[in-house]
């Protein structure tokens, strides 16, 4: 979803999205992502309520007419009737529909709490669905290396530099678009801008400071619109979120990682995943370098490494001769 099509959003929702932005203080990607949580709400509350005809694309209705009556007449079991929706038609997985759930609550909450439209909130007591735990995916020290090898082409040192940075930082997507060239000191220290606009500071490591010495050698500097951005697309202007991840993809798939569910949020994990594994930090150090809010977000890693020293147990040989034996007996 793009900046434009909020615009084609209900009044409400729209004042809704410019108080998470200002008030909120959320990153533009977090703003859009409820944005187009509401908008599909929103169409299939006009097809639920058979106020557009069936067969017309879904993608096509309008919702820009909705008002405040229409609001008010919205239940609790229309939402439970979305998800449904969301699940049976459109495939959303446990966690989309939770994402969901989350905009719908945020959403009604302002409505009724903040700006007093509803006498109360029909969503207060809705629920998500329950997410299997999963470990999540990451590279390991041989495929990391395989992806940082395999970077060339005319905007190699480029690429190469922001593989790099999500290997060793282990910044999210949207704080790598965001980077600016004077965020990054003389001390060899780079200032990141969170969720939340939360600032952390993060060292730089030798791997990072020549990739970005090589990628400022080459980097555009006539005819750039924004010149505060360390990352440029091939239009010279400030690197797209969107770029990133096509760039991400295609080098995994070049890698032969491909079809393995990465993405450049697993990048991220490989990060953190890599500095436990190997270099001993400490877990509370692991929190900062990522910006958690929590700690019990960050802990995960130590799972993955706690379920591989499982797995390396159970895979002794003479764990495997035991079973034999008992099988025989």
């Amino acid at each position: 979803m793009h900046k434009e099509e909020i615009k084609q959003l209900p009044q409400d929702a729209i004042e809704f999205l410019n108080y998470l932005s200002v008030v909120k203080n959320k990153s533009e990607l977090t703003v859009l992502e409820y944005a187009s949580d509401l908008r599909t709400f929103f169409r299939f509350m006009k097809l639920y309520r058979g106020q557009v005809d069936e067969k017309i694309n879904f993608d096509d209705i309008d919702v820009s007419d909705i008002n405040i009556d229409f609001i008010k007449k919205i239940t609790l079991q229309d939402a439970y009737a979305f998800l449904s929706y969301c699940k049976t038609e459109r495939g959303n997985d446990a966690a989309a529909r939770s994402r969901k759930v989350s905009s719908l609550r945020a959403f009604f909450k302002y409505m009724s709490v903040n700006q007093n439209k509803l006498e109360r909130n029909p969503m207060q007591e809705l629920e998500a669905p329950k997410l299997n735990k999963t470990l999540p995916k990451y590279l390991t020290l041989e495929e990391s290396q395989r992806l940082l090898d395999c970077i060339d082409g005319k905007f190699k040192e480029r690429d190469y530099c922001i593989i790099t940075l999500f290997l060793n930082c282990g910044m999210r997507l949207s704080e790598l678009v965001s980077l600016n060239y004077n965020d990054i000191s003389s001390d060899n220290t780079m200032r990141i801008v969170g969720k939340g606009g939360k600032e952390r500071t993060v060292y730089l490591n030798d791997m990072c400071v020549n990739a970005i010495k090589e990628y400022m050698k080459v980097r555009p500097v006539e005819g750039v619109v924004d010149k505060s951005a360390l990352f440029l697309s091939n239009r010279k202007t400030r690197i797209s979120a969107k770029t990133v991840q096509h760039i991400v993809k295609e080098l995994l798939e070049k890698a032969g990682l491909g079809g393995k569910g990465l993405s450049t949020h697993k990048l991220r994990h490989t990060a953190a995943t890599l500095m436990y594994q190997y270099g001993d930090v400490d877990v509370l150090l692991i929190k900062e370098l990522l910006g958690h809010e929590n700690l019990s977000t960050t802990e995960i890693y130590t799972h993955i490494v706690d379920s591989q020293l499982k797995n390396a147990v159970d895979s002794n040989p003479l764990n495997t001769k035991s079973k034999s034996k008992n099988v025989d007996e």
